[in-house]
This record gives C-alpha cells, structure tokens and sequence, in this order.
C-alpha cells in the first residue's frame, strides 16, 4: 500500500481512464481506422502512467522536508521507503515506460515521437528538481504534461494514417485529433489553474524550504484572486465552446451535463477562490478542480453516446 500511496496510485488510474475513455468511448466509436492494435493500446497508457508513476517518485524524494510540513502523515520516502530504494523505482519505471515508447514510436514508423516520452521524463525530473521552485514554470510544467498525456493519443492512433487514407477520410482524422487538442487544452488550464491552488495549499512547507511560488511571490490574497479571474475566463470560454459545439450541433444531453459538472464547478472556483484564505479552502478547490478534469474528460463519452442517440432518433 505504501508503494501504492508513493506513486500516487488514484491520480494513475485517472490518467489510465482518461486514455481508455478517448480510444474506446470516442475514437473507436467513429467510422475511422486506428493504428495501435488494443494490446498495443494498452502498451501506450501503460508507458504514460509508468512515467507519471517515476515523477510523483522523483518528486517525492525531493520533497522530503517539505513534505514533513505540508502534510507530514503522508510522508512515505525516508519512513516508509528508503531514498535509495525510492531512486532504484524511479529509474525502473522510467526506463521501463521510456522503452516501451521506443518499441510503439518504431511500430507506427514514427521514430521521432520516441522523443516524446524523453521530453515528459525529463520535464518531469527538472520539475521537481529545480523548476517547482520557480513561480509559474512548475505549475505550467505539470499542466503541460497532462496536456501531452491527451496529445499522446492522436499522436499514435491517428497521425500516422493521415498520409494513407483518403481526402475524406483525412478530413475526419483531422477533425477528431482537432478534438483532441481542445481537450488537451482544457486539461492544461485546469490543472494550471489547480496547481497554483496547490501552491497555496502548502505555502507554508515552501516558505521553509526557500522556494519561490507564486503565493509566495505576491501573496496568498493575490493569488487566490488570480485563480478566481483564471476560473472565471476558462467558464467563458467553456460557456462559448458548449454553444458552438454542443447545443449547435443538437447535442443537447451532453450539454447539460458539461453545464452541471463542468461549467458549475467553474462557476463555484470563480467565487470561492476571490474569498479563499484557509488551508482547509485551497484544499477544497482542489479537490474540485481535480473533479472537474475527471468529469470534463468523461464527456467525451456523453459526447459519443448523445451522438449514437440522436442518430437513432
């Protein structure tokens, strides 16, 4: 279970679900081919969460003394696990994910997307070595890497067809990996957004340790309010993306449910974050931020499902 805990086991699921979701509740349910085999599939979101896995390792071990601050019952690297052991699985989770990239790059005769998961390990390496440290950068590097973890998809699944299939079928490809970008995106901005709560979460154990968060930066009242305009600008333009693709398109039980379990989560972020100071508070709009990603990925599927219904309707 400690093992579990250190590699943040919860957060890995989602990752795997929100992958397993794309292909089977969305992608397969169009009239398009795909590349990867289902096995090989299932080869592709097990080197994401392997190497997601080796960054909340890595990251744990640097963290060490922060930790024992923020949240000290939590602590697993220098209790539960040794250092030495936590670095042996990190590096036996990296080089396992990393190489299952190369052989799936080399698959989809793609060699140059073997570069990808080099790039997410060491993003996620100078992250908690030296990036987390510096206000803003970790946070956009953290969102940045669920984003890929969404672009990863289209990557392998559709991009190499494109040069193989025919103009229409092109242009459909095309479309559902345009979906797929705007799905990346939103990923990047919520997490952004719950990163910087994260940091005002634990300001205190990254005020001892010399860090340099945004919190830490301009303050807590500040930054809260920041989160509250960001929350704010991302329920506009999620409001404008339901109308324009989803109530435009007839789509209408897909979108009330982005409107109750996306838009109005975004909308209590917006005026609980403007008045946030406690702990207690930052660690609720996380929880919420991190309920909106899971419910704003699972769309995907009432997107598909609204769309089988309509056309048996």
């Amino acid at each position: 279970m400690k093992f579990l805990n250190l590699i943040r086991y919860k957060n890995l699921l989602l990752i795997a679900l929100m992958q397993l979701l794309f292909r089977y509740g969305f992608l397969a349910q169009q009239d398009v081919p795909l590349v990867l085999k289902d096995w090989q599939y299932a080869l592709l979101v097990l080197a994401t969460v392997l190497i997601a896995a080796a960054g909340y390792v890595i990251n744990d071990i640097m963290d060490q003394e922060t930790d024992l601050t923020n949240k000290p019952n939590d602590v697993i690297v220098g209790k539960s696990i040794s250092e030495d052991t936590a670095y042996y699985i990190y590096f036996a989770l990296t080089i396992s994910g990393v190489l299952i990239g190369y052989y799936l790059s080399n698959y989809v005769n793609k060699t140059s997307f073997f570069g990808i998961f080099i790039i997410i390990s060491v993003l996620l390496y100078l992250y908690a070595t030296s990036f987390k440290q510096i206000a803003v950068v970790g946070n956009l590097i953290v969102a940045f890497v669920l984003g890929l973890s969404v672009v990863i998809i289209g990557m392998f699944d559709i991009i190499p067809l494109l040069s193989f299939v025919s103009a229409d079928q092109s242009i459909n490809l095309q479309t559902l990996l345009g979906i797929i970008l705007d799905y990346a995106i939103f990923a990047f901005f919520i997490n952004f957004n719950r990163e910087i709560v994260k940091d005002l979460e634990d300001i205190d154990g990254d005020y001892n340790q010399g860090m340099n968060t945004l919190p830490i930066a301009i303050g807590k009242e500040r930054t809260a309010k920041i989160v509250s305009v960001f929350a704010a600008i991302a329920t506009l333009v999620l409001l404008w993306y339901v109308n324009k693709n989803l109530m435009d398109s007839k789509l209408f039980w897909a979108s009330a449910y982005c409107l109750l379990l996306v838009i109005s989560p975004m909308l209590f972020i917006t005026v609980k974050s403007w008045t946030a100071k406690s702990k207690k508070e930052f660690r609720l709009l996380s929880s919420v931020l991190k309920m909106i990603i899971f419910f704003g990925i699972l769309s995907v599927l009432i997107i598909s499902l609204n769309i089988k219904y309509n056309v048996k309707g």
